[in-house]
């Protein structure tokens, strides 16, 4: 997956269609606007590692930038999807994941995702992922994000598994090898899960 959410191309089309939801507000301003509340909202947060929920940031902007009456709650959902849309460049499922997921249905599968649940589900969904898995838990639904020890917590409470049980896989070092391994799991990275993931399960 793909998306470019500093090109300004991406808030003029979502500006545009903005337009016909009685909101109006230029391109360059949704710019500056959608990154300022979402700075104000992680400096207000306790959390280490803070996550926002976007659609909350849309509609705060359509709220305060209507012309009309407006549901600003169900518009800023719409609007969230709207620039992702907007902003995607590719979406498509690396092969090789796909298969090792198919290839080991005996084992519990969980995803543990710094991103939003407001497109992320729909994206999984539409690709034919989200029902491969257990548990599908998005840093938005908690409000805090990797390398949080909480959310890995939380994903082994849901799971009711220990540690040592757990085999994480990912792209990131931080998220998901280092802060893993000081929690007592197993880690690697995902083109070693490519190479070896028959070996060792």
């Amino acid at each position: 997956m793909h998306t470019d959410e500093s090109d300004l191309a991406t808030y003029n089309a979502v500006s545009k269609w903005l337009m016909y939801q009685g909101v109006m507000i230029a391109a360059d301003r949704l710019k500056v606007e959608y990154a300022t509340l979402i700075e104000e909202k992680m400096n207000s947060s306790k959390e280490a590692y803070p996550e926002i929920r976007v659609e909350e940031i849309f509609s705060r902007i359509c709220k305060d930038n209507s012309i009309w009456d407006i549901n600003h709650h169900k518009l800023g959902i719409e609007t969230a999807r709207v620039f992702r849309s907007a902003s995607l460049r590719r979406l498509e499922v690396f092969p090789q994941s796909h298969q090792l997921i198919k290839d080991n249905p005996h084992l519990k599968k969980c995803v543990l995702s710094n991103g939003q649940r407001v497109f992320s589900e729909l994206e999984m969904r539409f690709l034919g992922i989200y029902e491969l898995f257990d548990l599908v838990i998005f840093s938005s639904d908690v409000r805090y994000k990797k390398p949080n020890p909480k959310l890995y917590q939380l994903a082994m409470h849901k799971m009711k598994l220990n540690p040592d049980e757990i085999l994480f896989i990912g792209d990131t070092p931080e998220n998901d090898i280092i802060v893993p391994k000081k929690m007592g799991m197993k880690a690697i990275h995902i083109n070693e899960a490519w190479e070896h993931m028959n070996d060792m399960l």
